[in-house]
């Protein structure tokens, strides 16, 4: 019987190159799990921080187109120079006879039994009082001018009370402001037609909280 003395010897270094080999495709496997792993940890934080970013400077620009809250009036506070008249103490009885006010324009108390029609009626001339207090207690806010107001003024006026229901408008040569707003028991005198406060005050009074008889009509009344 022959003995090759290489047959054991070549086994055995062809089993340490079969485990080397495969040791290295583990290390390799490995570290390119590491790297793959690092490159996807950091391209996470990358997104992470550019979403942030964004997100940072969406929220300080719309911050910046935000004025300061101390600019910002409160939609249920008062309404700057409004005045304010106890309901208590303006009566509401029906005369057939004429009556002299406190105020002028008058904010309520008795008056006669026909309403003034007020669903969005612009007035060119001088309307009773008495009448026109009837349509404050329904719930309307009238809105009045003297000689000193401007023609854009009375314009833009009349659009925005043409287009609101439970408004009228009219001249009033006897007030003191140049442009006045009165609600039952409230009354504001604005700058202009542009003035802040006149979307505040038809926002809250039409057909507001005021009202002493809420759903009653402002048709089929009087015209002036």
């Amino acid at each position: 019987m022959s003995f090759d003395s290489r047959t054991p010897v070549d086994q055995t270094h062809g089993a340490d190159r079969a485990r080397g080999s495969r040791n290295r495709a583990v290390a390799i496997g490995a570290s390119a799990a590491v790297v793959a792993g690092l490159l996807g940890f950091g391209s996470y934080m990358l997104l992470e921080k550019s979403e942030a970013k964004e997100r940072t400077g969406d929220s300080a620009a719309q911050d910046a187109k935000q004025p300061g809250q101390e600019q910002q009036a409160p939609a249920d506070g008062p309404i700057a120079g409004e005045k304010t008249w106890d309901a208590k103490e303006l009566t509401r009885n029906h005369v057939t006879a004429d009556v002299t006010y406190p105020m002028e324009p008058p904010v309520g108390g008795d008056h006669n039994p026909a309403w003034l029609n007020c669903d969005g009626v612009v007035y060119e001339k001088a309307v009773p009082n008495v009448n026109a207090v009837h349509a404050l207690e329904h719930g309307a806010v009238w809105v009045t001018y003297n000689g000193k107001a401007s023609e854009a003024d009375v314009r833009k006026l009349a659009s925005r009370v043409e287009s609101t229901p439970f408004s009228l408008m009219s001249p009033y040569e006897g007030q003191a402001g140049t442009i006045m707003l009165t609600a039952w028991g409230k009354q504001v005198t604005v700058d202009g037609a542009d003035d802040g406060r006149v979307a505040r005050f038809f926002a809250r009074y039409v057909q507001g909280a005021q009202t002493p008889e809420p759903g009653a009509p402002c048709t089929g009344g009087v015209d002036g």
